[in-house]
């Protein structure tokens, strides 16, 4: 249970402007990232938190999410303005920031319900065009530079992610233990292209505002590495089923709607970041399922664990961690 009052405290004593008194309302959203809304006599506020408990190594970085919005925010990019990192453990049990709160729409489906073709098409326009911005940021002038380590990006997140699953499996996987065989096998050379990336890119972490994205949201795992893998994982979504749980478009006649087919949404990306030609994308997509069963298979370990957010969630989450196993396998063994 929060302390509502230690919360209030800290947040005067750190925050310029602050007024209290506060109401909380927890999320249903930031299943690794327990997430609130506070809301105050001076405004509304967002506060992220690491959960509580036994954390794996280098997960919950609350502390490099507001790094780099604060970061973004100074070189004008829609994200929202951060305001206080409590490193002080003794206040919530556990480090936490607090961010404005942005006005916006929020889509969990991509399918973008009881929007015309006309606004969708807008949208996903904007949505491009954020994230070639975020592609594009100067990281020498936005303090970045250092936001990564150096080397091949997908081996460091191969390395990672696998070794998670490892870590978190809560049952042998065969589907996944195939796939991460397949990835280590068509792993690409390093090519040297090195940029911010999202690390979660997709549209249900998109605030828009007059069909315009007015916030990027959740970075947790951003970091600097291949700008491919934000394209690959929006590609990924997009295959999964439409509906609650896939929040995908799998069978949509994207021309009636006024959403982009792939082929079209790749080509402007090129075209907007300067590429000869548009990617070939299938290595980069069957990462994207990849990382995210395994990340899937680690919301499933904290709720086994008593450290998931909304446990009864996250173990739904978790079941999924085999369907994405198998459509990595068969993505990156489609003919290209």
């Amino acid at each position: 249970m929060m302390d509502e009052t230690a919360i209030e405290a800290s947040l005067a004593a750190h925050i310029d402007g602050f007024q209290g008194p506060i109401s909380v309302q927890k999320t249903a959203i930031g299943q690794s990232n327990p997430t609130y809304i506070i809301t105050a006599v001076s405004g509304k506020y967002v506060l992220r938190s690491k959960p509580l408990g036994a954390l794996l190594k280098s997960a919950h970085a609350v502390d490099r999410e507001y790094r780099v919005l604060s970061a973004l925010f100074a070189q004008g990019l829609p994200v929202p303005r951060t305001r206080y990192l409590c490193t002080d453990d003794s206040v919530l049990g556990a480090m936490f920031y607090v961010m404005d709160f942005v006005e916006g729409r929020n889509f969990m489906d991509p399918t973008l319900p009881r929007v015309d073709a006309q606004a969708r098409a807008a949208m996903y326009a904007s949505m491009g065009d954020a994230l070639v911005a975020v592609h594009s940021v100067d990281l020498d002038a936005a303090g970045l530079r250092d936001y990564g380590p150096p080397g091949n990006y997908f081996e460091r997140q191969f390395a990672r992610w696998s070794g998670q699953f490892q870590q978190s499996a809560v049952a042998p996987m065969p589907e996944m233990d195939a796939l991460i065989a397949q990835i280590d096998a068509r792993m690409p050379a390093d090519d040297g292209w090195v940029t911010l990336v999202h690390g979660d890119w997709r549209i249900d972490n998109l605030l828009f505002e007059n069909n315009a994205v007015s916030a990027i949201l959740d970075w947790e795992l951003s970091t600097l590495g291949h700008p491919l893998a934000d394209l690959g994982a929006q590609l990924m979504q997009w295959e999964l089923p439409v509906g609650e749980v896939g929040r995908g478009l799998q069978g949509v006649d994207r021309r009636a709607l006024g959403i982009p087919e792939n082929a079209a949404y790749i080509a402007d990306y090129a075209r907007k970041m300067g590429l000869n030609a548009a990617p070939d994308m299938q290595f980069y997509t069957a990462f994207a399922f990849f990382r995210m069963a395994a990340i899937l298979e680690g919301v499933k370990r904290r709720a086994l664990d008593g450290n998931a957010s909304n446990p009864e969630k996250a173990l739904k989450l978790g079941e999924y961690a085999v369907l994405f196993a198998r459509m990595g396998l068969r993505r990156i063994n489609a003919e290209s």
